[in-house]
């Protein structure tokens, strides 16, 4: 792994990361994340796409729509524990199996409490379309699998040992694509695609246990504590407002889509933003290997150093966005006209508008990791309620005249609302406002970035 960053990263680089093992464990983590994820990205991006040439524009929408609908339930699975686990266990491992066990009991409740929502809401409002209605009762079997799987990731993460995770990952998602490229072959109905996605989150889970008991943790040492799991409810409540929101301005597009205009309309929204959210699982693997790092920085570091290392984060952020972005943009009709067909040629323009909102996501996952080191949980909160009244409302604005292209521009627009441009609703948050908009003019900076690295690497920032 190293000797192959040598080939491609400067010396002063390599040599920072192999003379400080914690940094070496980070890249080495990151370097799993990527791994998983690039598997996901080649192999789910072509086996994806031919599954949308064979659903077609109409079914395809479908499918999406019953995701759509199921992804809404989910933070009430996850409960907004994610941060705060990994936190508690960093700072607290010798509470690690109450930790987990307590957690899990919450998740499972709230993994009950997500399947009877969504089975209940789905067969009030769909009572005249079966087909979807089915598809959101198999999809949201998913939330039991969920309620366990989230809390190994958990523990994996907080030990940055993201290999185990991989692992399990990619031979599901291998196992799955077999499946899927079959039914493909076999001809089978779009129902089938929703026992699959169950399927995966079953083999992700069932690989995590086995893993986890590898490593000589037990899982039978987990331990749950009432007055624990109040406290982790008292910090996790306004994550789990946050959640939701983000939920509702990622999902809610395709959702007021498959209600507002025809179901091909949401198969080409649908086709779009796959080829753009696939990216976004590069801030979160670059911010899940680096968090435990910023507690530490937050707690140990003098502000200076830990404002001049924030910065930094946030450059590279910025700097891997705009590499993202603006081939994507450029490239967006052939792309999806390549991947999808003559079929879904309109979701290139979509595709187009909808990649710009790379940027402040990459930028949000970055100041969400520094708000909760600050333990600003409840401003988090309050911002991504923002965003999802400002996506709602600019869907119900722009939808009707625009269709998908309209919801491209609600996810951008709300975006740099939720994740930049509330920055400046906190005297508190002004320095961070600051950092952002000389990360978004990165490009311009690129120069002048070049001496404040040499100074992090040589100790003096």
């Amino acid at each position: 792994m190293i000797d192959s960053l040598a080939r491609v990263l400067p010396s002063s680089i390599v040599h920072l990361i192999t003379r400080q093992s914690g940094l070496r464990k980070i890249f080495i983590n990151m370097g799993w994340l990527f791994a998983d994820n690039a598997v996901n990205v080649v192999a789910g991006l072509f086996v994806g796409a031919w599954v949308a040439r064979y659903l077609g524009p109409t079914r395809y929408g479908i499918f999406n729509y019953a995701l759509a609908i199921v992804a809404l339930f989910t933070p009430f699975v996850t409960l907004g524990l994610k941060d705060i686990v990994i936190r508690e266990i960093v700072r607290k491992p010798e509470h690690k199996n109450e930790i987990l066990g307590t957690a899990f009991g919450l998740q499972l409740t709230g993994g009950l409490l997500a399947l009877g929502l969504a089975i209940g809401i789905a067969q009030v409002t769909l009572r005249d379309n079966e087909l979807t209605r089915w598809l959101i009762v198999i999809l949201s079997g998913e939330f039991i699998f969920v309620a366990f799987s989230g809390i190994l990731e958990y523990w994996f993460q907080s030990q940055v040992q993201e290999k185990y995770s991989v692992w399990a990952r990619n031979i599901g998602l291998i196992l799955i694509y077999l499946v899927k490229m079959g039914l493909i072959l076999l001809k089978a109905p779009l129902i089938a695609f929703a026992w699959t996605a169950l399927g995966q989150a079953f083999v992700f889970m069932i690989m995590l246990a086995v893993f986890y008991h590898f490593n000589g943790q037990k899982l039978v040492a987990w331990q749950i504590s009432f007055e624990r799991a109040g406290k982790l409810l008292r910090n996790s409540w306004p994550l789990v407002v946050s959640a939701l929101a983000v939920t509702i301005y990622m999902k809610i597009g395709q959702v007021m889509l498959g209600n507002m205009v025809e179901e091909k309309e949401l198969g080409l929204y649908s086709a779009a933003i796959r080829l753009s959210e696939l990216w976004y699982f590069i801030p979160v693997a670059i911010s899940s290997s680096v968090f435990p790092a910023i507690v530490r920085s937050h707690e140990n570091d003098s502000e200076e150093v830990h404002r001049k290392r924030m910065q930094f984060f946030y450059d590279v952020m910025a700097g891997i966005a705009y590499a993202i972005v603006i081939p994507l943009a450029l490239l967006a009709p052939f792309l999806v006209k390549t991947l999808f067909g003559s079929y879904y040629t309109e979701a290139g323009f979509i595709l187009r508008v909808h990649s710009w909102a790379l940027l402040f996501v990459f930028l949000g996952v970055a100041r969400s990791r520094w708000l909760i080191a600050e333990n600003l949980i409840q401003f988090n909160m309050l911002v991504t309620i923002l965003g999802a009244i400002t996506n709602i409302a600019m869907n119900f604005v722009l939808i009707p005249r625009f269709g998908g292209l309209g919801a491209a521009w609600a996810v951008v627009i709300s975006q740099a609302v939720s994740t930049y441009l509330s920055s400046v609703l906190s005297r508190r948050l002004w320095k961070v406002f600051v950092q952002q908009t000389l990360s978004l003019c990165m490009p311009l900076r690129i120069f002048s970035m070049k001496k404040s690295l040499n100074k992090i690497l040589d100790g003096d920032g």
